[in-house]
C-alpha cells in the first residue's frame, strides 16, 4: 500500500465535490510475473516500492491534481497511475485506488 494526500476538484461534477477539496489517497499496485526459480521471487518489493515512489507518490503527493490531470475523478486518476507505470513496471496487472475509506477504484488495463 502506498499513500499520498493531494487536493482536486472535479469541474465537470454537480455536487459539492466540484469544489476545491483533498484526500488522503490510499494506492495497491498488483504484478503478475513469473516466479523467478533464482530467486523465488516475481518482484522484488523494495523495486516496486521505488518505482511506485518515482513514478507515482513523488509526482502527485501533496499537489493540486488538476494541474497534472484534467478532471481528476478517481476513475481517471487509475487511468494515469495506469500510464504512468506501465513502462517502467512489467507485469502490471491490477490498480487500485482508494479517495477515501470506503470510496475505491479498481482498474486492470484497456
Amino acid at each position: 500500500m502506498f499513500d499520498f494526500e493531494a487536493a482536486h476538484r472535479l469541474p465537470n461534477h454537480s455536487g459539492k465535490c466540484r469544489e476545491l477539496h483533498g484526500h488522503s489517497y490510499r494506492l495497491a499496485v498488483s504484478v503478475d510475473r513469473p516466479v523467478s526459480p533464482a530467486s523465488g521471487l516475481a518482484i522484488d518489493f523494495s523495486d516496486l516500492k521505488q518505482i511506485v515512489q518515482r513514478e507515482v507518490v513523488d509526482r502527485l503527493d501533496h499537489t493540486y491534481i488538476n494541474d497534472k490531470i484534467e478532471n481528476p475523478t478517481a476513475e481517471v486518476m487509475a487511468v494515469w497511475i495506469w500510464n504512468a507505470l506501465t513502462g517502467p513496471l512489467s507485469g502490471l496487472s491490477e490498480i487500485e485506488l482508494w479517495e477515501t475509506r470506503r470510496c475505491a477504484v479498481v482498474y486492470r488495463g484497456e
